[in-house]
């Protein structure tokens, strides 16, 4: 496997990914996001940074494995270094979400394909 994972971080992550496992659907989000309990900007306000970047990445973590179990873990990391308002904004709005998803895997197979090339000159 390669050092993908230390790059990211994405502890939950195995390390074993093609680039042909990555699939574009679109999420199933609207099923998932109603069985969810709305995360408010209020409940985020009394608790503290850290503590909100635990509760939206526990809300985000099960909808993104739904489209991308492989990935989720370094999607969900790269989409919490956002604004907190405006993953608010993704959690209430399907599309929005699922183009940063959609975004995310593009950057995380460009960097696949990236550290394959390397490999390759390496040799």
């Amino acid at each position: 496997s390669s050092g993908i994972n230390a790059e990211y971080g994405g502890s939950r992550q195995q390390g074993r990914y093609g680039s042909n496992t990555v699939r574009n659907p679109m999420l199933p989000m609207s099923e998932l996001m109603m069985n969810q309990e709305p995360l408010s900007s209020q409940i985020l306000n009394h608790a503290n940074p850290q503590e909100q970047k635990q509760m939206l990445g526990e809300k985000l973590y099960p909808i993104i494995q739904a489209a991308q179990p492989e990935l989720a873990g370094k999607i969900t990391g790269m989409l919490l270094e956002m604004e907190n308002s405006e993953i608010l904004h993704m959690l209430e709005d399907n599309t929005s979400l699922n183009d940063k998803v959609n975004e995310a895997v593009a950057v995380l197979q460009a960097h696949q394909q990236k550290l394959a090339d390397q490999q390759k000159i390496a040799k």
